[in-house]
This record gives structure tokens, C-alpha cells and sequence, in this order.
């Protein structure tokens, strides 16, 4: 697609309008009466996305404080969702009940199973982003509280849907937590709040890292559709998953822009296809400079390549310090100078071990149980988007304004909604098998 000049607005005009349709939205829809349940209360779970991450998630959230019960599953892979349940089935056999009338398959699943929870019922979202906006927007309409997993969308239009449906579940007094879940580690919380009490100074630049091994590819398998075969493989196909720097990245960017207390107001930078041979459309490396409003830096860094140069974690300089922290870096240590070195050690946790994606569920539950407000969606979809801007600058080779990126309306999959499961993927492989990749400079953007 290539692409199109794109109209302005303000982060203030987008919001205003989007809060004015989400409250007319939230009206229309009979805005629900208490959201309550309390200790004694069992609530009802629909797994939407039965991989690996949406399995941990609800063994994460049946091991909550009150009674709940995993009522209902959704995946386009029958093997995924037997998979998932046997192994619930093992860790809470009391509290999965799941007969195969409410094991549902396909496109359409997410649907069926949502629609099988009384209101007031907690969704959970896990299937790859593309699909984040469309089954969120459902479950709000239906009345549902959500966990939705990172990442929230994989372009604009997506991210003011899910921005939008946010603000319709506040209207609703539905409870929604997302999948950043070092927002919720303890040893981070603690270094953040130090560093914007001033212990290192005032933030002068941040570095968010993630290098590593290749990204797994998996080969076609026999009699697999081409959209099964790219779904299977979400993580190598850019409008499933929104990129390496999305995909990979969003939790250390967001935690930069959390140190930061801040968004970012543009951005430029370069990737590449390098080395990676495998059949899809995955660049293997990303170098994205974001621009802050008072004129400072934020730099993301992204590699998967063998036998190369390895870091996953952030580093913050601030006036008169430094830091270590972020996803990667269990242990948070800020130093009272740029030279990161045991005798400069100025801070480090001290407090009971953490589990973080533990702790993000159990305040999740616990806002549900006794009405609390919880809404993660506006800082969440925010980081989103600050990933999803720094795609688009590597990938056209232009310099990216905040402004610019959130009135874009280039969708990666155009007609997602009315996607088919018996029709062609969105991106489909040329004559020689290979699939359309970004071209920085030609004005193409996939």
C-alpha cells in the first residue's frame, strides 16, 4: 500500500471526539448498573486465545484471591485449545468447567464464548493484536470486564478503536486490565518512583533494548491454509503482530516513557532485513530515535540475529545519575553517576520477591470483587501506539509525528472484521513464495 499524505489533528481534538462518541456509546448501551462481586462471588472466565500466553494468563487469574472458574475457551486451533484445557485441567481441577459445548473454534469463536458469560463476567484476551481491537469492542458491548494482553492493536485506526472502547467500559463501570505487567513488578515500581523522586536527577535520555536469538519460524505444514499458516505464526507477519519493535519492545518502551512520565512527540529511525531467509515479513533489526516535547531522547533498539552483541533491559541517564531496569533486568539498580559500577551503586530493591504477572491479575480481581475503578486501557494503548509510530518511521524512512501516525487511516489488514477463515490471509506470498516487506525511501509501507 503505498502510502498518502496524512491529515493533523491534536492529541486533544482526537481525544475529545473519541470521549464524546465512546460516552454517546456507552448511553445507547444501557450503561451497566454496578460492576460488584464480592469475596464470596464465583466469576465466570471466557479464554479468548488459547497459546501460551493466554494460558498463563488464566492460570494466573484462577489462582486469585475468591472463587472463579474458567466457564468458557475460544482458538482457531482445536490442538491449541485441548492443549490449554488439559493442562488447567490439571493445576485447577475444581474450578475448570469447560464441556465441549463451550469449546469453541474458529474465526467467530470469540463471540460464542463471550456470549456464554452471564454480564459482569471477565473476558480475557490472547490472541495475536490484530485481533485485540475487534474482541475487545465486544466484550465491552457485552457487558464484560477484560484483561487484554499486550500488544493492544498494530496500527492507528486499531488503537483509536481500542482507545475508544476503553473509555465506553469506564462509562459502564467495567474493570480492565492490560498485559504490561512490569507496570505491576514491585522492584520496578519502586525504582521508578526513586527516579522521579529525583535520586538520579532529571531524565536526560533512555535506552529501551531488546537482542536476542533469531524469532522462531515455523514451516508449513501439510494441508495448512495460508491464513492458518501465517496465524501460526503471528509473531513473523507484520499485520498480526505489528513488528519486532511492537511485538518484541512495547514493554521497555513503555517503561522508558513511564521513567519519563512523558510521550514522545516524533520519531525517525531504520530496520532491515539483514540475514533472516525465512518466508515472511519480518525485519531482523530496528533503531528507532523518539523525540519528547522538552527536546529530549528515547532510543529503542531491537535485534534477532545469531552470535551477536545481546541486551535486554533499559538504561536511563539522568542529570546526575543512571540506571538498569526494565523488562530483562529482575534486578533494578541506579547508580550515582553515568559509570555503572558496584561502587557507584547508590539504590537497588530491597523487598519481598515479586511475581509480576501474578500481581497484575490479583489487583485486576481484587478491583473487581469490591468495584474499585481500573481501566489500564488510555497509558496502555499510548505505549502501543508509541511502538506503532516508531514501525512506521523505520519502515517508510520518514521522520514520524505523534499527531501525524494517530490521524493515519492505513490499516495493515483492511476488512479484519469480515476476515474469513475458508478465504485468503490479508498478505499473500508472490509467484516465488515471498511475502511484500517495507521498502524505507519507496514510500511503501506494509
Amino acid at each position: 500500500m503505498t502510502t498518502e499524505p496524512l491529515p493533523l489533528t491534536s492529541r486533544r481534538q482526537f481525544l475529545k471526539t473519541s470521549g464524546k462518541a465512546a460516552a454517546g456509546a456507552a448511553l445507547a448501551g444501557a450503561i451497566a448498573a454496578r460492576s460488584y462481586a464480592d469475596e464470596n462471588h464465583t466469576l465466570k472466565l471466557a479464554l479468548i486465545g488459547c497459546g501460551g500466553r493466554g494460558t498463563g494468563a488464566a492460570a494466573q487469574a484462577l489462582s486469585t484471591r475468591g472463587p472463579t472458574c474458567l466457564w468458557a475457551m475460544a482458538d482457531v486451533f482445536p490442538h491449541r485449545l485441548q492443549g490449554s484445557l488439559e493442562q488447567l485441567k490439571q493445576r485447577f481441577p475444581a474450578q475448570v468447567d469447560v464441556p465441549p459445548e463451550r469449546q469453541f473454534i474458529g474465526l467467530d469463536a470469540f463471540r460464542k464464548a463471550i456470549d456464554s458469560l452471564d454480564k459482569g463476567g471477565v473476558v480475557m484476551l490472547a490472541t495475536p493484536p490484530a485481533f485485540r481491537p475487534i474482541h475487545f469492542e465486544y466484550a465491552v458491548a457485552q457487558g464484560h470486564h477484560a484483561f487484554i494482553e499486550k500488544s493492544f492493536a498494530v496500527d492507528p485506526p486499531g488503537i483509536r478503536r481500542v482507545l475508544k472502547a476503553g473509555e465506553v467500559a469506564r462509562q459502564k463501570n467495567l474493570k480492565v486490565a492490560t498485559g504490561l505487567m512490569s507496570r505491576h513488578y514491585r522492584p520496578l515500581e519502586e525504582a521508578v518512583r526513586q527516579i522521579h523522586d529525583g535520586l538520579i536527577g532529571e531524565v536526560i535520555t533512555a535506552w529501551a533494548y531488546r537482542m536476542h536469538d533469531p524469532v522462531a519460524f515455523h514451516p508449513r505444514k501439510p494441508d495448512e491454509s495460508e491464513l492458518a499458516h501465517q496465524i501460526a505464526n503471528y509473531s513473523c507477519f507484520t499485520w498480526l503482530n505489528g513488528s519486532f519493535l511492537e511485538d518484541w519492545l512495547i514493554h521497555n518502551l513503555d517503561i522508558c516513557c513511564w521513567v519519563k512520565d512523558a510521550w514522545p512527540v516524533s520519531v525517525q529511525g531504520m530496520g532491515g532485513r539483514q540475514v533472516r531467509r525465512d518466508a515472511d515479513q519480518l525485519f531482523d533489526h530496528y533503531a528507532a530515535e523518539y523525540t519528547f516535547a522538552d527536546g529530549t531522547r528515547l532510543f529503542a533498539q531491537g535485534r534477532h540475529m545469531f552470535k551477536c552483541y545481546d541486551f535486554f533491559g533499559d538504561i536511563i541517564h539522568g542529570a546526575t545519575g543512571s540506571g538498569i531496569l526494565g523488562e530483562g533486568q529482575p534486578k533494578p539498580r541506579l547508580y550515582r553517576t553515568h559509570r555503572q559500577t558496584p561502587e557507584n551503586l547508590v539504590w537497588e530493591y530491597k523487598g519481598p520477591p515479586c511475581d509480576a504477572y501474578q500481581n497484575e491479575q490479583d489487583l485486576f480481581f481484587d478491583a473487581i470483587r469490591n468495584d474499585r475503578p481500573y481501566n489500564e486501557v488510555e497509558r496502555s494503548a499510548k505505549s502501543c501506539f508509541t511502538a506503532i509510530m516508531g514501525r512506521m518511521a523505520c519502515e517508510s524512512g520518514a521522520v514520524v509525528t505523534w499527531d501525524e501516525a494517530l490521524a493515519s487511516n492505513l490499516e495493515l489488514a483492511p476488512g479484519l472484521d469480515n476476515l474469513r477463515w475458508d478465504g485468503p490471509a490479508p498478505v499473500m506470498p508472490d509467484g516465488n513464495g515471498a511475502y511484500p516487506i517495507a521498502l524505507p525511501g519507496q514510500g511503501v509501507v506494509v
